[in-house]
């Protein structure tokens, strides 16, 4: 990658986090939660809530940061601090592709360019784990919940069942390919561009299931982490109970996860998710989406903004 590349890729992602941003904050999708009472119940949030809230969200990419830096260890050594930045930027490229995707391209920036096609499917194994962790707790939560819920049984019979066995299935073959690398290596090198990168990508081999172990656990902390998050902005804007919000939250975060967004429709698909899991259990439909918008602001939103910068200022290797 030559440094005017590199200086191109720099702004681009800038402007796209910052477009993005904008875009999101300023249209009607992302303002009206925020007028009437709602703006009332903002400024009525007790003093320590979003202290506590900005706390978290640093502490879940501290997590986000480890990890990667775990996995990264068997390529090149990288300080915490790094490895926070490069988090960062991730997440700014990650807000404007589809399902967060672009992440690890802000991410293997921060390698050494000769470790960057390594990095990338090392990295691969880090958001298995966070895919895991969600699909696993939502499938069991949904279990919980359609149990609970009348919002689809009337419209499709027996649909708990097909769901959950579909999500099961989902969670197994996750697992499996998550615990036997050389299983995903063999998924992947069967798309015929990716042939070349065959060498690059053996690096999946080198993981033993002790370090694969470590990396689900810290996912399993970040997944609770968001969680505890979302729960709190459900207690103190929209009045949920604690219970509902234990089986609610996961189902929330397991459809989210598994419909394909793009970077203007994913704050919306959130929302609705959000509403429609919640509405029956008497959560006001403008409290629910103004708890999913400030749970996205918290922990992406923000965050991309401060990736931005960090891709506009960190020093990085253009070149071997």
């Amino acid at each position: 990658m030559t440094r005017a590349t590199l200086r191109l890729v720099r702004w681009a992602a800038f402007i796209a986090a910052g477009t993005y941003l904008y875009l999101r904050l300023a249209d009607g999708q992302g303002t009206y939660t925020f007028r009437g009472d709602v703006q009332g119940a903002l400024a009525a949030a007790p003093i320590w809530f979003w202290p506590l809230m900005l706390l978290l969200a640093a502490l879940n990419w501290g997590l986000e940061a480890a990890k990667w830096r775990r996995l990264m260890g068997r390529l090149q050594w990288m300080g915490l601090g790094r490895s926070f930045a490069a988090t960062l930027a991730g997440t700014s490229i990650g807000l404007v592709t589809p399902n967060r995707t672009g992440e690890v391209v802000g991410r293997v920036l921060f390698l050494a360019p000769e470790h960057r096609w390594q990095g990338s499917f090392a990295t691969l194994l880090g958001s298995i784990a966070q895919f895991a962790t969600t699909v696993v707790i939502g499938v069991v939560a949904m279990g919980l919940w359609w149990g609970r819920s009348s919002v689809f049984t009337g419209i499709v019979p027996w649909g708990g069942v097909v769901l959950a066995l579909a999500g099961a299935a989902v969670a197994v073959v996750t697992l499996v390919l998550y615990f036997r690398p050389h299983l995903l290596l063999r998924l992947i090198l069967m798309f015929p561009f990716l042939g070349r990168l065959r060498r690059a990508a053996r690096v999946l081999q080198g993981y033993a299931r002790a370090e694969l172990a470590a990396v689900l656990g810290l996912s399993m902390a970040r997944y609770a982490i968001f969680c505890f998050q979302y729960l709190l902005f459900l207690w103190v804007f929209a009045g949920m109970g604690w219970v509902v919000g234990l089986w609610a939250v996961p189902v929330i975060y397991l459809v989210v996860t598994l419909v394909p967004t793009m970077m203007l429709t994913e704050l919306g698909v959130r929302g609705s998710v959000a509403v429609a899991v919640l509405a029956p259990w008497g959560g006001e439909p403008a409290m629910v989406l103004l708890s999913s918008f400030g749970v996205w602001a918290v922990n992406l939103a923000l965050p991309a903004l401060a990736g931005a910068v960090v891709i506009l200022l960190a020093r990085i290797n253009s070149r071997p």
